[in-house]
């Protein structure tokens, strides 16, 4: 959703909710009957104003704090006990509001409110009226509680969506960037030239590269993906891009996954971290070193890669951050408040380094 959608969403929220409160607010002036004086009118009207009032700031304190701070947090004790707190001083301020307007008010209501004949000034509320009153004050709040998750399920679809759509947009940048004609072409000629002196390795190259394709057209159908099948994708990724760099290049990995480890994971979602270490590591001379560990203990996914850092060449125009910000993009939609991400240069300068640790939740489930 752009940012012009959601401005117009909160303006037509906003008129929502004023036109809402201002048929609340107005609403007992149309009960009365044309012989009632205007003295009664402002009368009622302004004695049911402190009710009003007091509903209102029941629905905003549950609509802007306690649901969204307390409830949602699953903090629900809290969330109980704070509303029975302000239903009742919401009810002490309708009552203070009632006895106050009744010294300074006309002595009568309107007739078909409160009886046929004209009573004489109401004093106190009755039992019965503070219990309607609470009774309309927890319906309050419950009506707050209903908007907000009617709200929060709303935002959670829409997330869900643009997690389905940044996925899409994965998975054809990959395509394009990973996996492109030009890289391909390349990979080709390199498999091209081991068969004349390594055919073993050749063939292992051409089977890295099926599986890769495979993975990626395939495989990748789903918002999540077993985490063996992605930590396997990486490997395959890993040691085809070995073929194209020399013996000068060091390749060290630490991948301590289990062969069957069926954690869900995003897919694709270390991919260009690994490209960009392949692609920005090595020197132009042909040297540097490329180290990639993965873990996953206790329900956290721990991705650090480092290379070489080596500095850029006047004329280079790689590395414009695409990449990065379709994983920042992806991490933002797929683990929201669930993961971090360091990235740098260490103090010397030498080596730069992205680790991304993903804290996953029991209620996680690989959809498939």
């Amino acid at each position: 959703m752009s940012d012009n959608d959601r401005k117009t969403m909160k303006r037509r929220e906003l008129l929502i909710h004023i036109l809402c409160w201002g048929i609340v607010l107005f609403l007992p002036l149309v009960f009365f009957r044309p012989n009632d004086t205007w003295e009664l009118r402002m009368s009622h009207w302004l004695r049911s104003l402190g009710g009003t009032l007091s509903y209102m700031i029941i629905f905003y304190a549950n609509y802007v704090w306690l649901v969204p701070k307390l409830y949602f947090k699953h903090q629900r004790g809290l969330y109980v006990v704070a509303n029975l707190i302000l239903v009742a001083l919401a009810i002490g301020l309708s009552v203070g509001w009632w006895q106050v307007l009744g010294r300074i008010l006309p002595d009568e209501m309107p007739s078909h409110f409160m009886s046929s004949q004209p009573r004489p000034h109401m004093g106190p509320p009755k039992w019965n009226m503070l219990f309607q009153s609470a009774l309309m004050a927890v319906l309050v709040a419950a009506l707050a509680l209903a908007v907000s998750m009617g709200q929060r399920w709303q935002h959670i679809e829409e997330t869900r969506r643009e997690a389905e759509k940044a996925k899409s947009e994965a998975e054809l940048s990959n395509l394009r960037n990973q996996l492109n004609p030009h890289f391909l072409l390349n990979t080709l000629n390199n498999i091209y030239a081991l068969i004349a002196f390594a055919p073993e390795k050749a063939q292992t190259a051409v089977e890295q590269l099926s599986k890769l394709l495979r993975h990626v057209l395939y495989e990748n159908e789903q918002n999540y993906v077993p985490l063996y099948k992605e930590v396997a994708f990486m490997k395959n990724y890993i040691e085809l891009m070995r073929i194209r760099v020399t013996s000068n290049v060091k390749v060290d990995t630490d991948i301590t996954i289990a062969d069957d480890d069926a954690t869900p994971i995003a897919p694709l979602i270390f991919i260009s971290l690994i490209e960009n270490a392949f692609k920005h590591g090595i020197s132009p001379n042909g040297h540097g070193f490329i180290c990639v560990k993965m873990s996953h203990d206790n329900n956290t996914i721990t991705c650090e890669i480092s290379n070489s850092n080596w500095p850029k060449r006047a004329n280079d125009k790689s590395g414009s951050g695409i990449g990065l910000q379709q994983v920042q993009k992806r991490l933002d939609l797929m683990y929201p408040g669930q993961y971090s991400w360091h990235k740098g240069t260490t103090s010397d300068n030498t080596e730069y380094y992205s680790n991304i640790t993903i804290y996953r939740h029991d209620s996680q489930l690989c959809n498939s």
